[in-house]
């Protein structure tokens, strides 16, 4: 039992993983899932969270009852976790090789070139190419794929007996998704390690789960072998997840030919020092996005895709090229005049906790753009946050709460509401449900059909789920190293 103030976030929860073996845990954002594992270690915060009963016993120490010392010889040694944000986990202020060495210098005494050398390792088995040089850049000088790659690589460096690995796919692209589920799962085999998997992506649990625990609102609800939860499901939950797993293609109406937006031979190139070679992000990306029109883009993490979303919005400097919106150019506005744009391009953020401010309330957040670009009144301005509330499935009494004390999910949605606030006629969607479970991905898909079709709504929607993008694009764009190839 794990209590957040008299919220009962998690409520009689028992299971049981033994060595080798993968415990899937799945259920909606919200629904205790990692509220349970952060309890194992400790990491509620107290107040308001308070463990209120239970025994998670590992190796015969009983967690919960363990005092600090001893959980922080377990923490990152022999239990390690991947969290959900890495942007918001990974130090910003610290080069990725001191935050990869630390830990081997807390619990095996290894420093200097032996320690450098095993996290240059850890990076190149999580897929980073070229470890050697990135290993000395910051976090933010990686593609949110790539950040989580780094914390998988951070988790797994000390070859841990549990891994606790919560949502650790979710910002990855399908080829690098499969790549680390193979990696976790030899891993697994070679050293024994047990996994605790927490995923709202029920496809990657069936895959690779031995057992699986479905949760909702703070209890079990079902578990067993994958085959019976997900080829037999009893409880109405489990078949509402299943059900809202997005599926078949849009139907495509004729082809509009009156373009809200132009892109010719677009470059955004970053030069990290004037010795060094540039790196081409966006490397001669020339499209039209026509009005109402939903365009995919895809690619691989560090393809360029969240980069374009950006130098299209004004939001990364663009080396050469021209962006042209409702026949106005881009690239020649600054200050006053491209503020005026804003109020017609918005921008859904892949990471939400970095893109809220963490000392604005939900209300704040939401009423900041309705007050900045005059769309209403303070008089009439609860109304219209009410509002935006139900059109992102959040319930209207968490208006005062702050980002910290919402889960993922709905964290996501919070910064969707804040998009949709001045009510745009473009929007770029970077990985806007990538942090969702199937039941609010499947609302939220259907929350920016239906806004299309009535506003007559642009979109560039960002993602690396091929079926998300089947299911809501009108047509494609494939991004790989700077370009468009297809």
């Amino acid at each position: 039992h794990t209590r957040n103030g008299i919220v009962h976030a998690v409520e009689d929860v028992s299971f049981a993983l033994e060595k080798g073996e993968t415990l899937g845990i799945v259920g909606e954002s919200g629904s205790g899932k990692s509220v349970t594992c952060y309890s194992l270690l400790g990491l509620i915060p107290q107040p308001p969270g308070k463990i209120h009963s239970g025994t998670a016993i590992f190796e015969g120490t009983d967690l919960l009852k363990a005092k600090e010392k001893t959980l922080r010889k377990i923490r990152g040694k022999k239990i390690s976790m991947i969290f959900q944000d890495p942007m918001t986990c990974l130090n910003p202020a610290l080069r990725i090789a001191t935050q990869l060495t630390e830990p081997l210098e807390l619990h095996e005494g290894m420093r200097g070139k032996p320690a450098l050398h095993r996290a240059i390792e850890a990076l190149e088995e999580v897929g980073i190419p070229d470890a050697a040089k990135r290993i000395k850049s910051y976090p933010h000088e990686f593609s949110g794929g790539m950040r989580q790659r780094v914390m998988i690589a951070m988790a797994l460096i000390n070859e841990p007996k549990l891994l606790i690995a919560d949502e650790p796919t979710t910002a990855l692209d399908v080829t690098i998704q499969a790549q680390i589920l193979r990696l976790i799962a030899d891993l697994q085999k070679h050293r024994d390690i047990g996994v605790l998997f927490i995923s709202h992506d029920l496809a990657v649990v069936s895959d690779i789960a031995d057992q699986i625990v479905v949760m909702e609102q703070g209890e079990v609800v079902e578990s067993g072998a994958p085959d019976a939860i997900f080829k037999h499901a009893q409880h109405p939950y489990t078949q509402k997840l299943l059900a809202a797993i997005p599926s078949g293609e849009r139907d495509i109406g004729e082809a509009k030919d009156d373009a809200l937006i132009n892109v010719r031979n677009l470059r955004t190139w970053f030069q990290a020092s004037s010795d060094s070679e540039p790196v081409k992000a966006v490397d001669d990306v020339s499209f039209d996005i026509h009005r109402g029109e939903i365009l995919g883009l895809v690619g691989e993490s560090g393809s360029g895709k969240s980069t374009l979303g950006r130098s299209i919005m004004r939001l990364a400097p663009i080396t050469s090229g021209e962006v042209t919106f409702d026949e106005m150019n881009l690239t020649a506005l600054a200050g006053r005049h491209l503020k005026n744009f804003r109020s017609r391009m918005q921008m859904i953020f892949q990471d939400p906790f970095a893109s809220l401010n963490p000392r604005m309330t939900v209300y704040d957040t939401l009423a900041e753009p309705l007050l900045l670009h005059n769309i209403c009144q303070r008089a009439n301005l609860d109304q219209h946050i009410a509002k935006l509330m139900d059109d992102v499935g959040l319930a209207r009494n968490f208006i005062r709460k702050y980002p910290h004390e919402f889960s993922g999910g709905q964290r996501q949605r919070i910064a969707i509401g804040r998009a949709l606030a001045t009510r745009p006629e473009f929007i770029v969607a970077d990985e806007p449900v990538s942090a969702l479970d199937v039941t609010i991905q499947a609302q939220i898909l259907d929350l920016l059909m239906a806004l299309g079709r009535e506003h007559n709504l642009t979109m560039l929607f960002v993602s690396h789920d091929m079926a998300v993008i089947r299911h809501i694009a009108d047509r494609v764009l494939v991004m790989y190293q700077g370009k468009v190839v297809e």
